[in-house]
């Protein structure tokens, strides 16, 4: 039996112990659905093969190979990660549109006796879905946007926020980058996976209360805001955190522990600031970085890079603005419920 998912929540309403995405590594590494195991029928020189021989030799032929690739793989799946799944173990499945990947392993699987079902329209049913939510549906509810120089700690004020009832959205946890030069956290996520993992945040979202995002530019890292969500952002009234730059820049220093135990990575990133600033003020900062002088070097990047930068923008604004002065950043649960505080009204 297919389910017609009507909603990005439906998937995860319908009680199913687990969702099995069959397609090939390589399609599951761009995107899936959240919370999505992936279990792939066909690995992706196999995907391939089959496809090669469909078009090249014969659709029979090309199902025949690929039947007997899916009963391998189903075999492995078996003995490996379903092997004890109890006899009322209820899974969904998908693959690319709802086809012969998703039915094949769907049919084995219910012949064992698992209550088993495939979504119809597999993921680009899912993707649809996504797509509705971030380009062309309305956006959801009111935004307020937490802003702050550099280093006034809106990252941790605002996923402290929840605890005091207001609802975010944490844009640099999904994008899994801090949002700057220095920024770097990792590998980030697809566009794909960034759009599908703030499509269903916005789903779960009160539209009777504003939601909380902190200040960004239009990218993220590498991943792109959708157009709607920028402009509710631009256009939204903003919360500002005014901490002391001594203060902000001994948060920093926390904040980046990562970097600053990174001599040769903070170094790089120093080095593409040459396109921006003076060749002599770049080379007092990367020998700041050098002698270990981390301190400093935030004070001098807010002072002379960042901070004359936020302020040409905010030069441009137009919209309502609540500061929330607080001088040193010691207590950031008390930041927070001002900031709650300033939300509500």
């Amino acid at each position: 039996m297919a389910v017609k998912l009507n909603g990005l929540l439906d998937i995860f309403a319908l009680g199913f112990d687990d969702i099995i995405d069959v397609r090939a590594p390589a399609e599951w590494a761009e995107d899936h659905v959240p919370g999505a195991i992936s279990l792939p029928v066909l690995d992706d020189d196999e995907r391939a093969r089959v496809g090669t021989i469909y078009k090249q030799v014969a659709p029979f032929a090309a199902r025949k190979i690929g039947a007997a690739l899916v009963a391998k793989n189903a075999a492995r799946h078996l003995e490996g990660p379903l092997a004890d799944k109890p006899g009322g173990w209820r899974p969904l499945v998908y693959c690319w549109r709802g086809g012969q990947r998703s039915g094949s392993f769907a049919s084995i699987l219910s012949q064992i006796g698992w209550r088993v079902e495939i979504i119809e329209g597999g993921y680009k049913s899912w993707r649809h879905l996504v797509v509705d939510s971030l380009y062309d549906a309305p956006f959801p509810c009111p935004v307020v946007v937490l802003d702050g120089n550099t280093g006034s700690a809106k990252t941790e004020v605002l996923n402290l926020l929840p605890e005091r009832g207001v609802q975010v959205i944490d844009l640099e946890g999904m994008a899994n980058h801090r949002g700057s030069l220095f920024g770097h956290m990792g590998d980030q996520p697809s566009q794909k996976a960034f759009e599908g993992r703030l499509a269903v945040a916005l789903a779960r979202l009160d539209p009777s209360r504003p939601v909380v995002i902190e200040a960004e530019s239009s990218k993220v890292g590498e991943v792109r805001l959708p157009p709607k969500l920028w402009r509710a952002m631009v256009a939204a009234p903003r919360i500002s955190i005014e901490a002391t730059r001594a203060a902000r820049a001994q948060y920093l220093v926390t904040a980046y522990a990562d970097l600053v135990a990174d001599p040769a990575r903070l170094d790089a990133v120093l080095g593409a600031l040459r396109h921006a600033h003076a060749a002599a003020l770049v080379a007092e900062w990367r020998a700041m970085a050098a002698a270990g002088r981390f301190v400093e070097l935030a004070d001098g990047l807010m002072e002379h890079h960042y901070d004359p930068r936020y302020g040409k923008h905010r030069a441009r604004m137009e919209v309502p603005l609540t500061e929330v002065p607080v001088g040193a950043l010691t207590d950031l649960g008390a930041i927070a419920d001002q900031v709650a505080a300033a939300v509500k009204g």
